[in-house]
This record gives C-alpha cells, sequence and structure tokens, in this order.
C-alpha cells in the first residue's frame, strides 16, 4: 500500500509539473522598416544593419538560446510601413495577433516608434525599442518597453549645453534661438536646453516648435536673425535639417554659434544634400561611427564600416548604421542569458547587460524605467577649407575627448 501511495504522489507530482516550452525551428524577429517617406533616411540603414546581423548569425548556425541550450536560426519578418503611423500601428499589431513573433523590434525613431508603445504595453510584449528617445514612451509602470541603441533623447544635449554655458563669458554668448520639430524626440531635446539655459542666465530671445513636415525655413530664419542672438540651436530630423541649412546659405545669414543634430551624425547624407560648405562651422553631435570605442562584446568600429561597406546596400554610413547591429548585440546577449522567451524574463535578461556591455556605439546602461543612459554624444563642429568637398568632424567637447578647438563665426 506505501509503495501504490508514493506511485500516486509521484504521478501527481508529474501531472501539476509546468509544461516545459517546445523546442521553436527558428526564433521569429518581428519588427518594421519605412522605405519611403521623412523617416527614410534613418529607418532603412537601421533596417540593412539589423539585416545584417541576423544574416551574420544565421551563416553561424542560428544565435544561441540558453533556454533551449542551442544554436536556433532567427527568421525576420519585417513589413514597410512607408513612414506612416496609422500603418505601424496596423503592423504592429499584425506582428503580435497574426505572425505571433518572439521578439518586437520598434522601427527607428520616435515618431514611428510612439504608436508601438501602447500596442505592446497592451500586448504585454516587450518592445526592443532600437533609437525611439523620446523621453515620454519610458515610465515606471511599464515594464514592456527597453532602449537599446541610442541613449534617451533629454541627455543628447548634455555636451552641447555644457559646453554653450561655458562660453557664456569666455566668447559672449548670453543670447539664444531654440528651433525644433515638434515630435517627441525633438521636444525632448529641446527641453533639456530651454531648463539649462535658463538656469545658466542665457536668455532664450527666440523658441519655437514647428511641425516635423516643415520643409521651407526661410520666413522662420529671418524672425531669427531679427531677434539677434548669439547662439542657435535646431533640432529636426535628416530632412528637417537639410531644409534648413539649406535655408540658411541662401539667406546668408551668420549667427557666432549654429548648432544642428545631423551634418555629424549622418554626415554622408548631409554632404550629398547640403554640401560641405553649407555644413562648414556648424556645430554638431559626434556619432559613435567617428569615435573608437573599446568593445567587450561584437565588432569594433573599424570592422564594422568594413563590413557596412561591403554589404550595407550603398546606404549612408552615420549613426542610424550602427542603431541595428547593436540592437542585434544586446539581443545576442540577452537570448544567451534568459531561462525562456517569456517577455518579461527578455527584459530581465537586457537589464542584465546593463553597465556591463560596451559595443562599437558605446556603454550599454539602462536606468529602472528602460531608458537608455549610456552612450551619449560629443559635441563636434564641421571644419570645411575652401574647395574642400568633404567637411571634417572635430570634436571639440568634452575636452577630454577633444580633437581641436572650436571656432566662432564673425557676424558682422
Amino acid at each position: 500500500m506505501r509503495k501504490i501511495l508514493l506511485a500516486a504522489l509521484a504521478l501527481g507530482s508529474i501531472a501539476i509539473q509546468p509544461a516545459q516550452a517546445q523546442e521553436p525551428a527558428k526564433i521569429k524577429l518581428g519588427t518594421l522598416y519605412a522605405s519611403t517617406g521623412r523617416s527614410a533616411a534613418i529607418s532603412v540603414p537601421v533596417h540593412t544593419s539589423l539585416k545584417m546581423w541576423i544574416d551574420q548569425k544565421n551563416e553561424e548556425g542560428g544565435v544561441f538560446i540558453k533556454a533551449f541550450n542551442k544554436k536556433i536560426p532567427i527568421e525576420l519578418i519585417a513589413y514597410d510601413n512607408q513612414s506612416t503611423t496609422a500603418t505601424a500601428a496596423t503592423l504592429y499589431n499584425r506582428l503580435i495577433t497574426q505572425d505571433k513573433v518572439d521578439l518586437l523590434v520598434a522601427d527607428s525613431g520616435s515618431i514611428l516608434t510612439s504608436v508601438a508603445v501602447p500596442i505592446a504595453r497592451e500586448h504585454k510584449m516587450l518592445l526592443v525599442n532600437q533609437n525611439g528617445t523620446g523621453t515620454s514612451f519610458f515610465s515606471k509602470d511599464n515594464p514592456y518597453i527597453v532602449l537599446t541603441s541610442n541613449p534617451v533623447a533629454s541627455r543628447w544635449p548634455q555636451s552641447l549645453v555644457d559646453f554653450t554655458v561655458k562660453q557664456k563669458g569666455a566668447v559672449g554668448i548670453k543670447r539664444a534661438a531654440l528651433l525644433y520639430s515638434t515630435n517627441d524626440f525633438c521636444a525632448a531635446e529641446a527641453t533639456t536646453v530651454r531648463e539649462r539655459f535658463k538656469e545658466a542666465g542665457i536668455e532664450l530671445v527666440y523658441d519655437q516648435g514647428v511641425p516635423t513636415e516643415t520643409s521651407n525655413y526661410t520666413v522662420i530664419i529671418n524672425n531669427i536673425r531679427a531677434a539677434n542672438p548669439d547662439v542657435v540651436v535646431h533640432f529636426g530630423y535628416p530632412p528637417n535639417d537639410i531644409a534648413f541649412l539649406r535655408n540658411i546659405q541662401d539667406s546668408g545669414a551668420k549667427f557666432k554659434m549654429l548648432f544642428s543634430s545631423y551634418p555629424g551624425l549622418e554626415q554622408e547624407l548631409l554632404t550629398r544634400n547640403v554640401g560641405a560648405a553649407g555644413l562648414g562651422g556648424i556645430f554638431t553631435y559626434v556619432p559613435s561611427t567617428a569615435m573608437n570605442y573599446p568593445v567587450n562584446f561584437g565588432m569594433n568600429m573599424q570592422e564594422f564600416i568594413a563590413m557596412w561597406r561591403k554589404k550595407g546596400g550603398g546606404h549612408h554610413l552615420g549613426l542610424n548604421a550602427v542603431a541595428g547591429y547593436t540592437t542585434g548585440l544586446v539581443l545576442e546577449k540577452a537570448l544567451a542569458e534568459a531561462n525562456s522567451l517569456d517577455q518579461l524574463e527578455l527584459r530581465r535578461a537586457i537589464f542584465a547587460q546593463s553597465g556591463k556591455l560596451k559595443t562599437l556605439a558605446g556603454a550599454f546602461e539602462l536606468n529602472d524605467e528602460g531608458a537608455q543612459i549610456g552612450m551619449s554624444f560629443a559635441l563636434g563642429q564641421m571644419a570645411v577649407k575652401p574647395g574642400d568637398t568633404e567637411a571634417k568632424l572635430v570634436v571639440i567637447h568634452p575636452e577630454g575627448e577633444a580633437t581641436g578647438k572650436p571656432v566662432f563665426q564673425s557676424t558682422k
């Protein structure tokens, strides 16, 4: 009787144990991209480098999954949203509910990521957010988002503001103009600048948000010039920077210090569309492609650039070309750490890399809300000599990373 009882208990124990997840033939990674429209300039390079990482892993037999103790190939399921948020929302839902992807990766940029945040949260799906850096995306009550490839937008202008404030007494920067596109990304950058300038006693004589679709800045530039600022700070996406800097050239406007984001971040794209002369003297962010960060996982920058030139499909090299590959590295480390493919377990595994992982994009570090606070940007300036067909990006701040001295324009 005792043996029968023990056997019955053993069978009961087996019956109530949770079933082991069935080993998948492939890991399904779902994402979107924009082949056309205003977001294409930042979306296509990100998507291309993410695919490069997937191809690299599949050539090696797949990515190692700790939960199954083996390499499993990655199946990429990708749809074109054509830079339209309504289309993107439909397609994010499709990836989750119909394709039933294991990993949900957002499209590039805050505009096309914004619609994914509530959808992923509703379905309790972790949104692997490549570079949608809008500060409003992150909150303590939403565990279904993590930023992998760029710092949260509020941290982007730190070096810009630190440097500008130091110039207040040195070169007489006391009046500022702030122009930004009214999307989550640019508005968060503008908030940081506005608050820090106010603290430092730099007067904002012009502070204006304009639609992201703005393509002509002629009247705006005239209004800025009439306000007589010492420094002009412009935040927009590449199409905004291209239009703004072309109009600056056409107007002949001169400011002691003029900042625009993408001359440095996407130098090849801006040079092609504005020309080297139009970039001369512009202060800008310095991308990881111009740095040589030490890595403890994945390719270093020189190796990545060589691969990009060979397999990047002729797309421009810049900040966004690195983002997709960086996302892949973060996922690779997480899948080798996670005990299952449960979404919150994947989040835990990604958080386990914070403060440890160093990639070609810089140090990977997250705050409690899943926002990236590593991978910071230095401040640079575009240097162009007469006759040059390309500008040279000079790092000017922080001082420990500087490769040259700033040059301020004469406004006379």
